[in-house]
């Protein structure tokens, strides 16, 4: 079933080409977004919600266009940036209350919740907020309103690694009835590693990955060792590292290489591992 489709968009600029970019969002799912600063991970997220017009392409919203129904459309998507700026002297509760005018399925009994789920204090101020607390808000007003899809721009950028935690088991949770989705866009792979199930790698502007996680990893071998052993294979390695005799490398596991020795380790490669031997690689 196809919650959200994204179909063949584009998007031209001066200095960058976003190129026809499709993938699809089902419900259930934690769609990780990843790709190094400027590969066009936010100005797909920005097309998507409608913020930015593609030059060519379309996104359908359960079949339909989001340009014919984007009223009903942005009842139902949400889209949170991290390090949000809201008008910091105003309290939590003043901020809701006009938010909350726009959303005709607004649920103060699940905003109550939310609140005391997360801790969050409505009497505070914006600005005495941290910045965990600030993403966990911005998830709170989403939520109350309905949102169905939550399309999340950096929401993990400047979080300790307790509350970035906390937030993947919110994440887990919230997919968790199969009626919700989310698609973010992060740097901090580990995150996505506890709880994606899907990767979509955008580079130039252009997808070179669109799989589920275990396949993804599972394709990639990481071999450290002697480089006595291994620089001899170094036209296999997609990227490599050959230090004072120590050598690191990823490889394709189609490409595994046939090594018993005990000074070379073989496991499937970390995401993070992957995602640095494709930007790296072609030095």
């Amino acid at each position: 079933m196809k919650m959200l489709e994204v179909k063949n968009i584009s998007k031209h600029y001066p200095t960058f080409n976003l190129k026809d970019v499709s993938f699809v969002i089902e419900p259930g799912k934690i769609v990780g977004f990843i790709g190094r600063n400027g590969a066009g991970k936010t100005t797909t997220l920005k097309c998507i919600y409608n913020l930015v017009k593609p030059s060519s392409g379309e996104v359908l919203y359960d079949g339909s266009s989001i340009i014919d129904i984007e009223a009903d459309y942005k009842q139902e998507v949400a889209m949170l940036i991290g390090e949000m700026d809201y008008y910091n002297t105003k309290t939590v509760k003043a901020l809701t209350n006009v938010t909350k005018r726009f959303y005709k399925n607004w649920d103060e009994h699940k905003y109550q919740n939310y609140l005391k789920d997360f801790g969050i204090d409505e009497n505070k101020q914006i600005k005495a907020l941290s910045s965990g607390m600030k993403v966990k808000y911005g998830l709170a007003l989403a939520l109350s309103r309905g949102a169905k899809i939550l399309l999340l721009d950096e929401p993990t950028s400047g979080l300790d690694p307790v509350s970035r935690d906390e937030l993947m088991d919110i994440f887990i949770d919230l997919v968790s009835d199969k009626e919700h989705a989310i698609l973010f866009s992060t740097h901090v792979i580990s995150d996505l590693e506890k709880c994606a199930d899907q990767i979509i790698y955008i580079k130039n502007g252009k997808v070179i990955v669109n799989e589920d996680v275990t396949t993804f990893e599972s394709s990639y071998l990481h071999y450290s060792g002697d480089s006595g052993i291994l620089f001899k294979y170094k036209d296999e390695f997609i990227f490599y590292r050959d230090r004072l005799g120590k050598f690191e490398g990823i490889i394709k596991k189609e490409n595994e290489l046939n090594i018993n020795d005990i000074k070379v380790e073989k496991r499937k490669a970390t995401m993070e591992e992957i995602m640095v031997a494709f930007e790296r690689g072609e030095k």
